[in-house]
């Protein structure tokens, strides 16, 4: 198993988007990239630690590859926008590849290249690719939270819109029970 760290906005809907992927094992929303140590969520969210919402993804490379993790999530998000996704502004919500060797390092900046040079945005990427910082998972009640609460009006209205993207674009990539 291996691990890919992404920060794409809020990891409610970053969490939604990767869980259901044939390969991927495990994902945990979390933190990561600030000042301090174990940050609670409203410390994160004061924007004063410096710590991003990510997600903390474990997966089979010989099922899914870390080039398609990227695929999906430079197309689930957008990657143009510093600092913000949506309605969700602050520096917790910045795009983000955080890489934990040279391979993942070299496949992202090659990938955030062909999107700059083929001009897939009408913006230039903005997305931060840096070393792994320590990662914080978040609080229990931030788990799995669009299978647990995909009802509420946020997930409906921002998370669901990605999940029904991922079901289109990659739909071959999706668990049996999902697709």
């Amino acid at each position: 198993m291996e691990h890919a760290l992404f920060g794409a906005g809020c990891f409610w809907c970053v969490e939604a988007v990767f869980q259901n992927l044939k390969g991927v094992e495990k994902v945990v929303s979390g933190y990561a990239g600030g000042r301090i140590a174990n940050p609670t969520y409203k410390e994160v969210c004061s924007g004063l630690t410096g710590h991003n919402e990510v997600i903390d993804i474990t997966f089979d490379p010989a099922v899914i590859s870390y080039k398609e993790l990227l695929e999906i999530f430079w197309k689930t998000h957008d990657p143009t926008t510093l600092n913000r996704q949506g309605n969700d502004v602050g520096t917790q919500y910045r795009s983000a590849v955080y890489y934990y060797n040279d391979a993942q390092k070299q496949l992202a900046e090659e990938y955030k290249q062909k999107l700059n040079d083929g001009h897939a945005f009408p913006d230039p990427i903005v997305t931060e690719i840096t070393a792994a910082p320590t990662f914080y998972p978040a609080e229990n009640y931030h788990q799995n939270y669009f299978n647990l609460h995909g009802h509420e009006p946020y997930c409906q209205f921002v998370a669901k819109p990605k999940v029904d993207k991922v079901k289109a674009l990659f739909g071959e990539k999706l668990k049996s029970a999902v697709a």
